[in-house]
């Protein structure tokens, strides 16, 4: 990107204030100059801080401004995802239909749509998201419109200048787990809202009073603030299959209105909850999953447009469509291309979420779980332990037959496993090295499902036989792998590693 995510253009550079009315994008309309008051940008320190030239600070931003974002800096404003959701987008991701069939692969695309750019409008051999300038988008930088701006994720600043995404979660977290994605991977997001001058607690109830925080879990109960995650991943969230079930019944039970709101797919997936069971229908085979899409959608569409959805909102508030399917039957419209199988020139995307979730590694269900702080260390002798967002201080032994899955997790010490049944360590900071050997189960590291890890110390890999994925990873010391049947598999997504990598290891 052409400006540093460190800062905030100077004021009037990228704006969105007034595009929406007048139809072009505003530059140079700013003085530069902020008033400081509650909810203003005043928190930066004023209009002193937020006035002069070069770089302004995030909290200097205004709703309507554009701004540099990297994956990494965003935090989250919900606590669940539709799992196939994403993975849909991954299988498209790591496609290669797109290249065969004359185009772009559709993560260009829908970089370009995010970016406010349009679509992919060129794409150079071994093009990569987080190398924007391998690719080019229809919309230059600096000439966007009201439609090109308009698909924008968008976030609030919050204190410190921290970025709250409020919409965006689904999209990005593929960007994060695809082919080329990362914590640096660059994006523009569109603010709506600052509120860096309030405190924590009335930040909370400023973005709880405007519904731009979703705190329910992936059971539908409620949750506090401190229950969110504090970054990006699918492993740092729960899957709701209410919400990719919505997903799946776009355009054919609902349209996404003009000037939709947050969170409406939540709305409609709380709705749903009470009258389809998910749990009655096998998620995993595309004939009951469409059934269970035609059913849900059905219902949607049978609604009165003035029947209350959810939390005081009407089917027609969100968008329920007046005629099922667009008054298409079940061979045409958007239905029958939702439900096209895998070998079709063009699958349905049912069919490349299942294709892509067939590939992930399910970890064992948990017979103890840790959380919060623990401090020293932890030997796991039998069962299947699992550190859930959690920080261990100390050192961490898996026993022949036991299991451990770490998620979401800080371990602060050497993880060393013999002869365990599994070991799953996804979307966790790792200080001290990390040996695992003669596992019969799984060892996963990073992989499908499995968001990538960061090890400050060795990774020694030896005489796994259950599989070994290794993929993503940032490494900061040697990684060595030997005697692993099958060789470790990095899923085509390198690993970042700054030291010497060796044996069966060298070319992950």
């Amino acid at each position: 990107m052409n400006r540093a995510s460190t800062g905030l253009p100077r004021r009037g550079a990228r704006l969105l204030a007034g595009v929406l009315a007048a139809g072009t994008v505003v530059v140079g309309a700013s003085t530069g100059a902020v008033a400081a008051g509650p909810g203003s940008a005043g928190g930066a320190g004023g209009s002193g801080a937020c006035a002069g030239s070069g770089p302004l600070p995030r909290a200097c931003a205004q709703p309507g401004d554009l701004i540099d974002v990297t994956l990494g800096e965003l935090h989250p404003t919900q606590a669940v995802l539709g799992f196939d959701q994403v993975f849909y987008k991954l299988g498209r991701y790591g496609s290669d239909r797109d290249e065969a069939a004359g185009g772009f692969n559709k993560r260009f695309d829908d970089w370009c749509e995010t970016n406010g750019q349009g679509e992919a409008g060129s794409v150079r051999s071994g093009a990569r998201l987080d190398d924007p300038a391998s690719f080019t988008c229809t919309v230059p930088l600096g000439q966007e419109t009201a439609e090109s701006v308009a698909p924008m994720k968008t976030a609030v600043i919050g204190p410190g200048g921290r970025l709250y995404l409020t919409d965006g979660h689904h999209t990005l977290t593929s960007f994060l787990e695809g082919p080329d994605g990362s914590t640096r991977l660059p994006i523009r997001l569109r603010v709506t809202d600052n509120f860096s001058s309030l405190s924590t607690t009335a930040f909370w109830q400023r973005m709880t009073a405007g519904k731009k925080v979703w705190l329910r879990d992936e059971k539908n109960r409620p949750l506090g603030v401190d229950q969110l995650p504090d970054r990006l991943g699918i492993t740092n969230f729960r899957d709701d299959p209410y919400r990719s079930l919505v997903y799946f019944t776009r355009d054919i039970g609902y349209e996404v209105p003009d000037g939709a709101t947050e969170f409406l797919e939540f709305s409609w997936g709380s709705w749903l909850r009470g009258k389809h069971d998910t749990a009655a229908y096998d998620l995993t085979s595309p004939g009951p999953y469409l059934d269970l899409v035609k059913s849900a959608s059905k219902s949607m569409a049978a609604l009165a447009p003035d029947a209350v959805v959810d939390d005081g909102k009407t089917a027609g508030q969100l968008g329920r469509i007046a005629e099922w399917n667009g008054g298409k039957k079940e061979t045409g419209g958007e239905f029958a291309k939702l439900g096209k199988p895998l070998t079709d020139a063009k699958p349905g995307k049912l069919a490349e979420a299942l294709d892509y979730k067939a590939r992930v590694v399910r970890a064992p269900a948990c017979t103890a779980t840790v959380t919060g702080v623990r401090n020293g260390p932890l030997t796991v002798t039998d069962g299947v332990t699992c550190a859930d967002r959690a920080t261990l201080r100390g050192p961490v032994t898996v026993r022949a037959g036991a299991a451990l899955v770490l998620t979401g997790s800080t371990l602060q010490g050497p993880l060393q496993s013999d002869r365990a049944a599994a070991i799953h360590v996804c979307g966790s900071d790792v200080t001290g090295p990390l040996a695992v050997s003669r596992t019969t189960g799984p060892v996963r590291l990073g992989g499908p499902g499995c968001t990538a890890n960061t090890v400050t110390g060795a990774v020694v890999l030896t005489g796994n036989t259950g599989g070994v994925l290794l993929a993503a990873n940032k490494v900061t010391g040697p990684v060595a792998c030997s005697a692993n049947a099958p060789a470790p598999d990095n899923t085509q997504r390198a690993n970042e590693v700054h030291g010497p990598r060796t044996g069966q290891c060298a070319g992950v």
